[in-house]
């Protein structure tokens, strides 16, 4: 098609879809402006927002097909030259995924052939390396919605092909996100694209700790406020239980003070975040109240039913690490008396604790066990509440006052002891 019958054929459809939907009529009609005035960027923002949010402007054409579909074959792909590469593979995703709520297109086949068409060696050419990332990051995320919408068991031949393609995926493309580090404009679109697609996959084959890593890098580059409720809701429920059954996983404090965590608050499931701040201050005991008044609750959550011990164990665990952390570096010499008491268990066993948690690399330190004691070196770093900030804050300041009274004292007697 020649320059003036592209042009033509997008403001044509333009102009027909804001006369068929008068309640859409401004978005279209500012599509309509921006095109006649050849502002590409803003035309290019502009059809971002407006198929970022189908529940209030996704419709049918005349035809009867979709019309986010018919606005990206009419009016974008003949322009894509002209257009920011990452921009227009988000378009791209989003008219792709809008297919799959579509009865016609539920199979994933047209919603995959958008994506797919992008990634050709042809168009490839022209996309950058992070519009390419996200492109292949959503192309994964879709084939992992479309199998799981189907029902179909994950233990299928076709299953274990889909899962395992998607896995080779993410393993070549994260060489690929690390080059792009965060120096490539809107970076953060591109990490979230590929988190998410990374965390999906971890949620359908497990485990609970690769998962978590995946999520939790997920959040960290992903706005909540983009995301639908239910979904936020879901997101907080998988990386609560995530952190406490995972294997490896101590640091709660990154979950803790995550907005993400927020979305439980006041539903059924609010327990998790009381159980994740209770484990987070090495709270044994709090943790054991928690657990015991929602019983019947717990016992509805596989994971943690199947793993209790595991949690038991990890929550012991903290209660050390956080005893050493609140004393001062020069006073970690902890008698197994006093360990005991912290993290409830009897004497003859604080000897175990102590190398698990050694074994584990959560401390650092000897332990003599004819005086039954343990001197500790290093605890792991973590993540702080605010309350474990104000400590630390604290500590920091009676430091300070210590150095100060040290650097008076040298002032004042230098003198003396350079003449004795």
């Amino acid at each position: 098609m020649s320059p003036v019958d592209i042009t033509a054929t997008a403001l044509e459809h333009l102009e027909s879809m804001s006369t068929l939907h008068p309640d859409l009529s401004e978005p279209y009609q500012n599509l309509v402006g921006l095109y006649q005035r050849k502002l590409w960027h803003q035309l290019t923002m502009s059809t971002l927002e407006f198929v970022s949010n189908p529940s209030a402007t996704l419709r049918t054409t005349a035809e009867g097909t979709n019309s986010y579909l018919a606005l990206f074959d009419k009016v974008i792909l003949p322009i894509d030259k002209k257009l920011n590469q990452l921009t227009l593979a988000r378009i791209a995703s989003a008219v792709a995924f809008s297919l799959l709520d579509d009865p016609p297109y539920a199979d994933g086949v047209a919603a995959r052939a958008i994506l797919e068409n992008l990634l050709e060696k042809k168009t490839r050419a022209r996309l950058s390396p992070s519009a390419a990332l996200h492109a292949e990051s959503r192309l994964g995320l879709l084939g992992l919605t479309v199998l799981a919408r189907s029902g179909e068991a994950l233990t299928t031949t076709s299953s274990v092909e889909a899962l395992e393609a998607t896995k080779s995926a993410i393993d070549k493309n994260r060489s690929v996100l690390a080059e792009l580090a965060d120096t490539e404009s809107e970076a953060a679109v591109v990490h979230s694209a590929f988190y998410e697609t990374a965390m999906t996959y971890r949620k359908a084959v497990g485990p609970p700790e690769a998962y978590y890593r995946e999520a939790i890098q997920y959040v960290a580059y992903t706005s909540l406020s983009d995301l639908s409720e239910e979904a936020r809701y879901s997101l907080a429920t998988d990386l609560s239980l995530a952190a406490l059954t995972g294997e490896g996983v101590f640091n709660f404090g990154e979950v803790v003070t995550a907005q993400a965590l927020q979305c439980l608050e006041g539903t059924d499931l609010s327990y998790l975040g009381e159980l994740l701040s209770a484990g987070a201050r090495g709270d044994v005991l709090g943790f054991q109240r928690v657990a015991d008044a929602h019983a019947a609750a717990i016992q509805l959550q596989p994971s943690l039913v199947s793993r209790a011990e595991a949690v038991k164990e990890k929550i012991t665990l903290l209660a050390l690490v956080n005893m050493i952390f609140e004393r001062p570096s020069l006073e970690r010499t902890l008698s197994f008396e006093d360990i005991s008491d912290r993290v409830a268990v009897p004497v003859d066993q604080v000897e175990w604790v102590i190398m698990r948690a050694l074994s584990l690399k959560l401390i650092k330190g000897t332990m003599d066990q004819v005086e039954q004691t343990v001197d500790v070196t290093w605890v792991m770093p973590r993540v702080l509440d605010n309350k474990q900030m104000a400590e630390l804050a604290s500590r920091f300041g009676e430091w300070a006052v210590k150095v100060s009274k040290t650097h008076e004292y040298m002032l004042e007697h230098t003198g003396a002891l350079l003449n004795q």
